[in-house]
């Protein structure tokens, strides 16, 4: 498979400084503390529609900790969130799922005893009243329209083979791949990705990789940000690249600038990167 060019943000307002693009998510300011911890201090980050954004940086950088509050499972103690012009930085990650912002974790959160097929209706169940949900659980209760479009994604992931195996049979490789099938059976706009490519070969992770830059094409609205300790992927998928270290934003960047900042190479890539 040969990945597709990337998309170009919007033309509109500018994203760090960069004019001609629309701005997707804003993070302005956000500050968290644990107990006498500063664990963000004054973070800012700027997404356009289309894009994909790596956010890097050292363990105990705080990336999981911004990835919470953008998702909503972390209120901050100060700042804003801002998703397509609105400050959601008070809603639940349900309601923020509502306006488009999906997000993954590092740990699958998958039903293993179910089937490929199934877990991918499921993520569109979840959206709907208890009973439906329950239903589907019970081998009752998809549409004709929810089976075609989960069929539809898994033949786009390469996994339609697979679709009646149970989740808990597959390969961490092919469980990546389910997890970002359910992330498409819902509308979002934008999508966060916490260490995709965690657990995988090198041919996986090139698999994954193409299938990200297929699913920007297919979908040139939607916008990706990534948390990712493998930087072949880090730099390679992004536009533009965050650089975390102890809670505070330490550079900016395009691949190749991140690449020779030598800030960022003496907190995290080493003579090696």
């Amino acid at each position: 498979m040969t990945p597709p060019s990337r998309s170009t943000p919007q033309a509109g307002l500018a994203v760090d400084g960069v004019p001609g693009s629309v701005l997707r998510l804003e993070v302005r300011g956000v500050t968290v503390n644990f107990g006498g911890l500063r664990a963000l201090d004054d973070v800012h980050l700027n997404m356009a529609p289309g894009e994909i954004v790596s956010l890097i940086g050292p363990n105990g950088a705080g990336k999981t900790t911004l990835f919470n509050v953008i998702s909503g499972f972390l209120t901050p103690d100060g700042g804003s969130i801002v998703l397509d012009g609105a400050d959601v930085a008070r809603l639940s990650p349900t309601e923020r799922a509502q306006r488009g912002l999906v997000r993954t974790f590092q740990r699958m959160e998958l039903f293993e005893e179910l089937t490929v097929l199934e877990n991918l209706i499921v993520s569109r169940e979840l959206e709907r009243p208890l009973r439906l949900l329950r239903g589907t659980l019970q081998g009752r209760g998809a549409s004709s329209a929810d089976r075609a479009d989960a069929e539809e994604r898994l033949a786009f992931l390469g996994l339609h083979r697979y679709r009646h195996q149970k989740v808990s049979s597959l390969s961490t490789g092919l469980r990546r791949l389910v997890e970002l099938g359910r992330v498409l059976m819902v509308d979002a706009r934008l999508v966060l990705l916490d260490e995709p490519s965690s657990g995988l070969d090198r041919s996986e992770t090139e698999r994954f990789n193409e299938i990200l830059l297929d699913l920007q094409a297919e979908r040139p609205e939607q916008s990706i940000l990534l948390v990712e300790h493998d930087m072949r992927v880090a730099l390679t998928l992004a536009s533009r690249v965050y650089v975390l270290e102890f809670g505070r934003m330490l550079a900016e960047g395009t691949p190749g600038e991140i690449r020779t900042d030598p800030r960022v190479h003496a907190a995290y890539l080493g003579k090696g990167a």
